[in-house]
């Protein structure tokens, strides 16, 4: 039985779990109890898998709510989390010999060009030029006089 691609299993928790940064609850005016790292990263896959928006995430499933998983999703990109857990990924995956490089693409946004390149001739514009004047005609007008 194939399991949703929300559910976090125990094994990618443990790859994740150590980036997260952790936040001590005040003692003085603790406030409401955070809610488990865990269930908003469940949240936050649910979201970006089905696309829905955010404020639609459904309470029953136990991720909390749309703003908090938001939340979480936007403290971790600050705290780097996401870069690290890439870099974690890609090292294991290399390690294991399970990337296939024959099938990858060089983006230009990511590699930059040390020298440049020529400069190219100014691309030619394929929109349709001017269109003829209704109002004016360049051929020449009738006369208007009856003469014979």
């Amino acid at each position: 039985m194939a399991r949703e691609p929300w559910v976090v299993t125990d094994e990618l928790w443990e790859l994740v779990e150590p980036l997260l940064p952790t936040r001590e609850r005040r003692f003085r005016y603790p406030g409401r109890k955070r809610l488990p790292d865990r269930q908003c990263l469940c949240g936050i896959l649910f979201v970006l898998h089905t696309g829905i928006p955010w404020q639609d995430l459904p309470a029953e499933l136990g991720f909390g709510s749309g703003v908090t998983c938001w939340r979480r999703l936007e403290e971790w990109h600050q705290a780097g989390v996401w870069d690290r857990l890439h870099r974690l990924l890609l090292r294991g995956l290399r390690a294991a010999d399970a990337i296939d490089f024959s099938r990858a693409i060089v983006d230009s946004r990511h590699v930059p060009a040390k020298k440049g390149a020529p400069r190219r001739a100014r691309a030619r514009s394929t929109a349709a030029g001017p269109a003829p004047s209704t109002t004016s005609s360049s051929t020449p007008r009738a006369s208007r006089s009856r003469s014979a």
